[in-house]
C-alpha cells in the first residue's frame, strides 16, 4: 500500500465524504474512489459502507483506521526528520529563564550530538510574559515552572527539579533564622509580577495566602530578575525563588533560606502545540532519555 493511499484512507475516515476528501487533498473524486477499491481488493474486505445519502466506516474500517493512524503518524515524523537533514543546517531556538542553560548542559549536549548540524539559539524569557515569546514564534521552544496548563501548549518532560528558597535583604528579621515556613510569608511582603500572567501558575511560587489562610502582602511590581533582587536588597519585599538563584546570583546583602515545607519545584520544556517540529521533538527526546533530569538539585 502507498503512502498515498494511507493518507486517503485516513482523510476519507475523517470527512466520511468523497468530495470534501478530494477537495482536502487536491485530488479527483474517481481518485479517491479507485484508491478506496484498490484498499479494499487488498484486505479482502469493504472498509466502508456507502450509500446515495452517507459514507460510514465497518467494524473493520474503523479497527484499520485505528491501527494505521499511529503507525502513519511515525512514518511522516520519520520523513520530516530525514528531509530536514538533508537540507542541511536547520535552527532551533531554546526560550530559558535566567542561567538556566547552564542547568540544561547534559541536555543540550545530547541533542547537539544527534542533530550535529542544527544550530541551537538561545533567548531569555522573563517570568512578567512567560509565554509571549513562545506564541510570537520568537522561540520555538522553552522552560517553564509548572504547572502549565495552557490549552495551546504542549508541557513535554521535567528538565529541572530545585527545592524552593526565600531570598532576604541581609538587613531582614528571618535572615538570622536557619529555614522559614510557608507560614512566615503571612508576616513579609511579596513582590508583585509585573504584566498579564496566569494567576494558578504565579501562585505556584508566589503564593496569594498561607497554608493557614492569612493573606500575604503584596509590594513593589517586577518584571525581571534584576528587579527582584533590587527590591530585595532594598528591603522593600522578600521574595520566593528557585534554589537556582541561590546557584548563580549570590549578591551582597542578600541571603537565602530553605523553606522547609515548600514542595519541590519542576521546570519543563514547553511548546506551541500547532507548531511542533521534528527539531522540538527531537530536543524533547533527548530530555526523556536522560531521565528528565538536565540538572537536578535537592
Amino acid at each position: 500500500m502507498e503512502l498515498r493511499d494511507i493518507e486517503i484512507f485516513l482523510t476519507l475516515a475523517e470527512e466520511l465524504h468523497f468530495g470534501r476528501t478530494a477537495d482536502r487533498l487536491r485530488l479527483t473524486t474517481a481518485r479517491v474512489s479507485q484508491s478506496i477499491r484498490k484498499q479494499e481488493r487488498l484486505i479482502g474486505a469493504p472498509l466502508f459502507d456507502r450509500t446515495t445519502r452517507a459514507v460510514r466506516l465497518t467494524p473493520l474500517g474503523e479497527q484499520f483506521r485505528t491501527d494505521l493512524k499511529a503507525a502513519y503518524g511515525q512514518l511522516r515524523a520519520a520523513i520530516e526528520v530525514a528531509t530536514t537533514t538533508a537540507r542541511g543546517a536547520t535552527t532551533l531556538t531554546l526560550g530559558v529563564f535566567g542561567s538556566q542553560t547552564y542547568e540544561l548542559v547534559r541536555v543540550i549536549d545530547r541533542f547537539r550530538a544527534r542533530n550535529p548540524r542544527c544550530d541551537l539559539l538561545f533567548r531569555e524569557v522573563h517570568f512578567s510574559d512567560p509565554f509571549g515569546a513562545l506564541r510570537a514564534g520568537q522561540v520555538d521552544l522553552q522552560t517553564c515552572w509548572l504547572p502549565v496548563r495552557e490549552p495551546d501548549l504542549t508541557v513535554g518532560p521535567t528538565v529541572i527539579t530545585d527545592p524552593l528558597l526565600l531570598m532576604v535583604a541581609s538587613t531582614h528579621p528571618l535572615a538570622t533564622r536557619a529555614s522559614v515556613l510557608l507560614e512566615d510569608l503571612g508576616d513579609c511582603v511579596l513582590p508583585q509580577i509585573a504584566g498579564s500572567v496566569p494567576a494558578y501558575w504565579e501562585a505556584a511560587v508566589l503564593p496569594s495566602h498561607t497554608p493557614s489562610g492569612r493573606p500575604i502582602p503584596r509590594g513593589p511590581q517586577v518584571a525581571t530578575f534584576q528587579e527582584i533582587q533590587a527590591v530585595v536588597v532594598a528591603d522593600q519585599a522578600v521574595c520566593v525563588v528557585f534554589a537556582e538563584a541561590s546557584r548563580y546570583y549570590q549578591r551582597p546583602g542578600i541571603v537565602y533560606l530553605p523553606i522547609r515545607d515548600a514542595p519541590l519545584g519542576h521546570w519543563a520544556l514547553v511548546w506551541r502545540t500547532a507548531t511542533e517540529s521534528p527539531l522540538v521533538r527531537a530536543f524533547a527526546d533527548a530530555a526523556r532519555d536522560l531521565d528528565g533530569a538536565g540538572a537536578t538539585s535537592a
